[in-house]
């Protein structure tokens, strides 16, 4: 099993360019053009035409089909297509599936998009509204009857254990609210440009389930994002020096469900997050001293804290105190909570940023980036690196 060894993936493909609508709560147009957009930004971005492409990759929660977005995107024959399942959790898992078909010689140049008009159409937000029976389904059965509706109060059982075990408040959580909309402030591209917060505002912004205020919540948001992968080879001769897919990984746990994994024998960590960051440093090489930025999935507050404890940043129950002392660099674009909510898609592009040295909050030096998908459901993880 590659689990209990390193892969032979990285450093065979890389991330060649990355392109994205405006980030709004209400775009005005369908959830196609947004994809569309994007997806021509990002081609645009490598230096590539839609003739280049042959193959697509997307999430399973997504309107937008492969063939259709291709055709309206002007994009001809495609050999590989792929969707990947579990929401936020895929988003890096798509750049993998990219890498493995390029990798494979499936596919010479594959894009990966993300669009959806998440805040004037469906909102992830509201929970539970309507599901067909299925398996999975079950789960939420023992659930739903007494009232976790909605991902928060999924999030809010565990934030709640992690507390009561390391005797910390809720306070602990505000320093990621705070610090994902201090590099906000400065993105132009985010929704919360130029509103940064304190941890005063934090303390006293409104409980939405304990012990989850409405600043421990990400935004929702209308917009598309898109990634093109291709080998590192070709991305060399294209528009911008390539962003190495050093390591990629997919993670579920065991006991795993989807954002109710309620029954493990702890409920302090991400055990399916611990998966992808025993695989990506396995593959890699590397050590979390070795990452100069830090992209991790922050749709709520808590389980930006136990990402890193499981990447072994530091030690259980210390990270609040990890991220206020600043020691990482952490979202430079503002993470979900400040720039955009576009299930991660977003943090990979603003890896890729950092490894280029073109971000708006650029990070001096900054050669390996982390980023990770969402957590509370099967996940995956991405080490993104300067060539050479």
């Amino acid at each position: 099993m590659s689990i209990r060894r390193a892969d032979r993936l990285g450093g065979r493909a890389a991330v060649a360019g990355i392109g994205a609508t405006e980030f709004s709560k209400d775009s005005g147009r369908s959830e196609l053009k947004l994809a569309v957009e994007a997806v021509g930004a990002a081609l645009d971005d490598a230096g590539l035409t839609p003739g280049d492409v042959d193959g697509m990759v997307t999430f399973t929660m997504d309107t937008n089909p492969e063939i259709t977005v291709a055709q309206a995107a002007g994009i001809g024959e495609l050999s590989f297509f792929s969707r990947i399942h579990y929401g936020g959790g895929a988003a890096c898992a798509t750049v993998q599936q990219a890498a493995l078909a390029v990798a494979a010689g499936v596919a010479e140049v594959v894009v990966c998009y993300r669009a959806f008009n998440e805040r004037s159409g469906r909102r992830f937000g509201s929970g539970v509204q309507q599901r067909e029976p299925s398996a999975e389904g079950a789960a939420l059965g023992w659930q739903l009857p007494y009232g976790l509706l909605t991902p928060a109060s999924w999030v809010a059982m565990i934030a709640q254990r992690y507390l009561h075990t390391y005797g910390l408040t809720p306070d602990a959580f505000g320093h990621v609210a705070v610090t994902d909309r201090r590099w906000a402030a400065t993105n132009p591209a985010a929704y919360f440009h130029g509103k940064p917060i304190t941890l005063a505002d934090h303390a006293a912004s409104r409980w939405i389930v304990e012990p989850l205020r409405l600043l421990d919540c990400c935004q929702e948001t209308d917009g598309g994002q898109a990634i093109v992968v291709t080998s590192v080879e070709r991305a060399r001769d294209l528009r911008h020096p390539p962003a190495v897919i050093v390591a990629a990984a997919q993670g579920a746990g065991r006991a795993q469900e989807a954002m109710t994994s309620f029954y493990r024998d702890d409920l302090t960590g991400l055990p399916e997050m611990g998966v992808v960051a025993r695989q990506l440093w396995q593959t890699s090489g590397l050590a979390p001293g070795d990452i100069d930025v830090g992209i991790l999935y922050d749709h709520f507050t808590p389980f930006v804290l136990m990402q890193l404890e499981e990447f072994g940043f530091c030690g259980p129950g210390e990270a609040a105190d990890l991220v206020a002392a600043d020691a990482l660099p952490l979202n430079t674009h503002g993470g979900q909570l400040g720039e955009a909510y576009l299930h991660g898609m977003n943090g990979i592009a603003e890896a890729v940023r950092q490894v280029r040295g073109t971000s708006v909050n650029q990070i001096p030096g900054a050669a390996r980036t982390l980023v990770t998908a969402g957590t509370g459901v099967p996940t995956s993880g991405l080490i993104l690196a300067a060539d050479g």
